[in-house]
């Protein structure tokens, strides 16, 4: 079902709001990693304010859906999300990475409302998303556990062990949203270390799998859709992304995976996200 035109106007506003919140805060903070944070844009804005059971008002809620951000690295995105959803100020997103912040460049779960776990050491994200969902079908809760990983984390073993689980445990309340966009720190993902064939690779775990295109909000709200009524395995989402998506000079380039722009670029990618 296609998005009505109020909606897909709203959509197009937000992420364009969240792609300027991503470049200002990274040239702002003179560090970051932009790149990936583009990528997973409409992927998030529609998680969180389509799907995710959530309450900005009471971020501890128990019967709350989680998200895990797997790529941890990728918090520009993920704040300017929770920001415009309400967990907090959007005027805090401008102390990001600031010593005094509470705005890490990795998120930390102690201090800011919406985050369920800290993270950044790659490949762990799954493994929680499992925990959570387990417990949720051992308290008979309907909350559902969502993580986003990078393609580039794919090559961690851990990930293949924690899919394995989600399979073996028909964790139904759990999805995986691969942002797939091919590139990883210094170079594409296929130079580095392939991963191929993840439809099939996902099937063989036992997984329902949906491919879509990650930038196109209704292919996404679908897929989010279908993953809520699947029953009896784990939903992996593959979503074929661009990195830095949004910024001309920016996208499909590994350049600027954890690179800031800076001030003369910075106005260059607000002209384009306007």
């Amino acid at each position: 079902m296609v998005f009505s035109k109020e909606k897909s106007e709203f959509y197009n506003d937000l992420t364009k709001t969240i792609r300027r919140h991503i470049v200002k805060m990274t040239n702002h903070a003179g560090s970051g990693h932009p790149g990936g944070s583009l990528s997973a844009t409409e992927l998030l804005s529609v998680l969180f304010f389509e799907h995710m059971n959530v309450d900005p008002n009471n971020p501890d809620w128990q019967d709350r859906d989680c998200f895990f951000l797997s790529k941890g690295h990728c918090t520009p995105v993920f704040y300017s999300v929770l920001a415009e959803k309400g967990f907090f100020p959007v005027e805090e997103l401008m102390t990001f990475r600031d010593v005094d912040g509470r705005l890490h460049g990795h998120p930390c779960g102690e201090h800011i409302p919406g985050v369920d776990i800290s993270s950044g050491s790659l490949g762990q994200g799954l493994s929680v998303a499992n925990g959570v969902g387990l417990t949720a079908k051992l308290d008979g809760s309907n909350r559902r556990s969502y993580c986003m990983i990078g393609d580039g984390e794919l090559q961690e073993g851990q990930i293949w062990e924690a899919a394995m689980t989600s399979a073996h445990y028909n964790l139904d309340n759990v999805c995986a949203i691969i942002d797939w966009n091919k590139i990883q720190l210094d170079d594409f993902v296929e130079n580095v270390k392939g991963v191929k064939n993840l439809g099939d690779k996902f099937r063989a775990f036992g997984w329902h799998v949906v491919e879509i295109d990650g930038h196109d909000i209704n292919a996404v709200n679908e897929a989010f859709k279908e993953a809520k009524r699947t029953k009896g395995k784990p939903t992996a989402i593959l979503a074929h992304t661009v990195k830095g998506k949004g910024v001309s000079f920016m996208e499909d380039t590994h350049d600027w995976h954890g690179m800031a722009p800076n001030d003369e670029q910075l106005e260059i990618a607000l002209k384009e996200l306007a």
